[in-house]
């Protein structure tokens, strides 16, 4: 069973844990929740659940929404969703950023997970979402281009994709 769920400040241990192996990131995805302790994780729960509503953001930060995919109730990934793009989101970042973790690679979850994501952008009204990633990154340019990715750019590194939204 495939289920994404939006981040609570009341989100436990599982979560925790996914994160943790997740470490602080790869491949150009800044794992912003990995934390030394439990307390700081909740701490960053309730930091990022601010943002998503856009309560106490910095000027150089846009709302952001925090989705986890549990599949037959683990979590196994998770993904970021920006509600719209400033300047350094169009350069580095785009509207999603996922990450699955390391046990759970190679079973197709990244797919799906960026799917659900594509599906959550279409409720927020974002009818064009730009998703990037580093241009070495194969497996993930394979994710977004079967999620209708369109390569429009490669420039530093990094491969800049646009999706429609139907």
């Amino acid at each position: 069973m495939i289920e994404l769920r939006e981040l609570t400040t009341h989100d436990g241990t599982d979560v925790f844990e996914m994160v943790q192996e997740i470490g602080t990131g790869e491949n150009g995805f800044d794992n912003s929740l990995y934390s030394d302790s439990f307390l700081l994780f909740q701490e960053k729960l309730l930091s990022n659940y601010e943002m998503s509503e856009g309560i106490n953001l910095e000027p150089q930060y846009v709302p952001q929404t925090i989705y986890w995919l549990y599949v037959d109730g683990k979590p196994v990934g998770y993904g970021k969703l920006r509600h719209y793009l400033n300047q350094n989101l169009l350069q580095h970042g785009g509207h999603i950023g996922y990450v699955i973790s390391p046990t759970n690679r190679g079973k197709g979850y990244a797919k799906i997970l960026l799917k659900e994501l594509l599906q959550k952008s279409k409720e927020k009204e974002i009818d064009r979402v730009l998703v990037t990633c580093d241009d070495s990154n194969m497996a993930s340019r394979r994710v977004i281009e079967s999620n209708n990715g369109q390569l429009e750019d490669v420039k530093d590194g990094s491969c800049f994709y646009w999706i429609h939204i139907k």
